[in-house]
């Protein structure tokens, strides 16, 4: 994201992580992420803990020229919700890869909307980055049975 003119990038997550300090990013809570940041970069798998977890009071605590953008799964913003604060300027815009339902109906509010851009669930689909996923994994596997560290493993202390 720095290419990009981030000056700062912010993560929440159940733990810190310790790959973070390697891109320089600071560990901050969930509502400190929605009050503080331009852009949200939605990356997490759906969980009970994570269903909807965008939705109208987060909206209403993020900034009005925020741009949410989620790659991770189409459940965890309420879509319902996300319509209202883009047609109401609670929220600047939102960049989707993954909706619930995936695809989403064309007559689906979403689809039609200026502030919104959906993408088909491929923003991952490039050679490079096939590519770099395969040669982690494969590192991953090699490292978990020499008894090493894989690559990016979550700390829960």
């Amino acid at each position: 994201l720095k290419p990009f003119g981030f000056s700062k990038i912010y993560y929440t997550d159940v733990h810190e992580v310790s790959y973070a300090k390697d891109i320089e990013a600071e560990f901050i809570n969930f509502e400190g992420l929605l009050k503080n940041c331009d852009f949200i970069c939605v990356c997490c798998n759906l969980t009970p803990q994570t269903r909807h977890m965008f939705n109208k009071d987060t909206f209403k605590i993020m900034k009005n020229t925020a741009i949410l953008v989620n790659t991770g799964r189409g459940g965890v913003i309420n879509h319902d919700d996300l319509v209202e604060a883009l047609k109401t300027g609670e929220i600047g815009g939102a960049g989707l890869d993954v909706t619930e339902p995936e695809p989403l109906h064309k007559d689906h509010p979403l689809v039609s909307m200026n502030n919104c851009v959906i993408l088909p669930h491929m923003g991952s689909n490039t050679w490079d980055s096939r590519n770099a996923m395969s040669m982690i994994a494969a590192r991953n596997c090699i490292a978990a049975v020499s008894g090493q560290t894989p690559e990016g493993n979550v700390s829960t202390s």
